[in-house]
């Protein structure tokens, strides 16, 4: 099946960068209007002239995913400009400390948690809401390998992206009869601003000891993430809910 969006709405949060730029600009390659979200303002109007640059519609509307006025805010006003909500990919997040799990300070623990899960909440619980009225729609939630298996000197990393594939599991059965889909991307370390942070944090012993751990042997490119996250809410995938798709190189396989 062709993956076109025309005529369809899109809306990423995190996309003032990284992963969130890359699924932005390649739903608007696809035909999508695009709502670009993130709470760095100056990064996502930067995006929206991408977008536009190669003839795509984007608008920005900054939002903070821990607060749920900002979020309500967020969804209301891609309806209203844009008549309706198809995609909603909750991909903002943090990545937390590299630091032994008896020594992780609560206070970075919970603001990882209110990022990474309470964020995927509040966005995934508004999105659905316009998505039941309408009778349709697709959401991914960017989780990790992180979600998926133990992540030692991070817990609250771990936990968080953990969170996000059960809620994943639990909206996908709860909302499968009423043409709503809801899946995870879970990606491994992926050259983005965010991975490129941890890896001036760990060294660089540690980095080719993680990029040697994937069986194709080098990290993610965030054009590739983003393939498969639109590719998720395409009409190509749309026997597909409740899942979290590894997007790893191979290291889940192992």
């Amino acid at each position: 099946m062709i993956q076109d969006f025309t005529g369809k709405v899109a809306m990423i949060t995190g996309a003032a960068s990284g992963l969130g730029r890359a699924t932005a600009l390649l739903f608007a390659k696809r035909g999508a209007m695009i709502v670009v979200s993130d709470i760095m303002v100056e990064g996502g109007l930067e995006t929206v002239k991408m977008i536009q640059a190669q003839g795509g519609e984007a608008t920005f509307i900054e939002c903070n995913v821990t607060n749920e006025e900002s979020v309500n805010n967020l969804i209301a006003k891609t309806v209203e400009t844009y008549g309706r909500l198809d995609c909603g990919v909750n991909n903002a997040g943090i990545g937390g400390m590299w630091t032994s799990t008896n020594k992780y300070p609560t206070d970075n623990f919970e603001k990882v948690m209110a990022v990474n899960t309470t964020g995927v909440f509040l966005c995934m619980r508004a999105e659905l809401n316009v998505m039941i009225k309408q009778g349709s729609g697709a959401i991914v939630n960017v989780s990790s390998i992180a979600g998926l298996s133990g992540f030692p000197k991070n817990i609250a990393y771990a936990a968080s992206k953990h969170a996000v594939v059960g809620m994943t599991k639990s909206a996908g059965l709860e909302y499968a009869k009423k043409n709503i889909r809801v899946n995870a991307a879970c990606p491994v370390f992926t050259i983005t601003p965010m991975v490129t942070d941890m890896f001036e944090v760990i060294g660089d012993d540690m980095k080719d000891k993680l990029e040697a751990s994937i069986p194709m042997k080098r990290f993610g490119q965030p054009e590739e993430i983003a393939e498969a996250i639109v590719w998720l809410c395409s009409d190509a995938a749309s026997f597909i809910t409740g899942h979290a798709l590894p997007i790893d190189g191979g290291i889940m396989a192992g």
